[in-house]
């Protein structure tokens, strides 16, 4: 990064990467190159939780049909779903309430005390309001004063 011409090798990096991608066997059994782009596109899309608008959605659906629903097509479909703006929203969301659990009670959330992620589902339910604004949601400050993060910690 910031050496020479990085931004163009970050970006042909992350074209090869995400064309290997989609030709991976296990991409392959969820997602055959034998699904029509409108069933591929709405399977990749209930997959990030529906984070397509109908009209991305459908503009996706007529990008891979126009470009004969190709490995190169499925890849930019694939790429498409994965920067958008609403799934990087809710997936920071979930990776921050789960860095809490590491971070300040240093276990994974179904770890005991807890048996399943109800805890965590809390949490992300208290940070998803606030558009993944930590602060506002008073994240860090309600890991800090948790009973479990005291005791351990002797705070």
């Amino acid at each position: 990064m910031g050496e020479g011409d990085w931004q163009a090798r970050l970006e042909a990096n992350k074209q090869s990467f995400i064309n290997d991608f989609v030709l991976r066997p296990e991409f392959l059994v969820t997602y055959p190159t034998t699904l029509p782009p409108p069933l591929f596109v709405d399977a990749l899309n209930a997959d990030t939780g529906g984070s397509l608008t109908q009209s991305e959605r459908d503009a996706l659906v007529a990008q891979l049909a126009a470009a004969g629903n190709t490995a190169q097509a499925r890849a930019q479909v694939l790429r498409s779903l994965a920067e958008n703006a609403e799934f990087s929203r809710r997936e920071f969301n979930r990776a921050f309430v789960l860095m809490q659990y590491f971070g300040y009670l240093r276990r994974g959330p179904a770890d005991p005390p807890d048996s399943d992620f109800a805890g965590w589902q809390f949490w992300l339910s208290k940070l998803n309001p606030f558009n993944g604004n930590f602060i506002q949601a008073e994240m860090v400050k309600a890991f800090i004063s948790a009973d479990e993060y005291r005791k351990r910690f002797g705070h």
